[in-house]
C-alpha cells in the first residue's frame, strides 16, 4: 500500500537517452530523471539529448527505435546552443532523418553575438527572453513573424492533424533548445513533463 501512496506522489518515471556529448547526466539532474542507456518499457517520458555539433549516435537511435513498439512519449532537447559550430535547426534536420518527424513548437533567437537568447512561439508568436531574471514574455516583432511564418505553418498543420493529446499519447515528438546554465527552454520542458502526469 504505501509503494503506491509514493508513485502518485512522483512526477512519473523519466530516462534520458543521449551520447555523453549532449551532457544527458546534467538533463537528467536538471528535470528529475535517470540517465541510462538500456530501453526501460515502464517509462512515463523518455528524453533525447543532442548535441548538435556531435551528431546522434548508433546507439541513441536503435533505442529510439525499440521505444517505438511501447509507445512511450518522448522530448528531444538540444543542448550545447551556445557552440556556433552547429545549431537548433541541423539537429531538428538530423532527428527528422533517424528517430521520426519532430514538432517544434519554438524556434530559437540570437542577439548581436550570434548567442542564444530567447525563444519565439510558433503556437502564438509570443517571444520568451531570457536575459532578464526572470524571463520575460512579449509579443513578436513584425518582422520575426515574417521569418518564422513558414515553420508555424507547418508546425500547427502537425499539431492539428495530430490531436491535443498527441504528445502524452507518444505520437508527437517535441525539439526544444536547451541552454541549462541560462535557463534557455528549462520551463518549457517541463511544462511538457506536466503533460504526462
Amino acid at each position: 500500500m504505501q509503494t503506491q501512496i509514493t508513485q502518485t506522489q512522483t512526477k512519473g518515471i523519466i530516462h534520458i537517452y543521449g551520447h555523453t556529448s549532449a551532457e544527458p547526466e546534467l538533463v537528467a539532474q536538471t528535470f528529475g530523471g535517470l540517465f541510462t542507456q538500456e530501453v526501460h518499457s515502464d517509462s512515463d517520458l523518455a528524453i533525447f539529448a543532442i548535441n548538435p555539433s556531435a551528431g546522434i549516435d548508433q546507439e541513441t537511435i536503435a533505442i529510439w527505435s525499440e521505444l517505438d513498439e511501447f509507445q512511450i512519449p518522448r522530448l528531444v532537447v538540444v543542448t550545447h546552443l551556445e557552440k556556433q559550430e552547429a545549431d537548433f535547426d541541423d539537429a531538428v534536420m538530423i532527428a527528422n532523418r533517424v528517430f521520426s518527424p519532430m514538432a517544434t513548437p519554438y524556434l530559437v533567437l540570437h542577439d548581436d553575438a550570434g548567442l542564444p537568447i530567447a525563444l519565439i512561439s510558433l503556437a502564438d508568436l509570443s517571444i520568451i527572453d531570457y536575459s532578464t531574471t526572470p524571463p520575460t514574455s512579449r509579443a513578436s516583432d513584425p518582422e520575426h513573424q515574417t521569418l518564422v511564418q513558414e515553420f508555424r505553418d507547418e508546425y500547427l498543420e502537425l499539431v492539428q492533424s495530430s490531436g491535443d493529446q498527441a504528445f502524452p499519447a507518444g505520437l508527437l515528438f517535441p525539439a526544444i533548445p536547451l541552454w541549462i546554465e541560462r535557463g534557455i527552454g528549462v520551463d518549457i520542458v517541463k511544462q511538457y513533463i506536466n503533460q504526462i502526469n
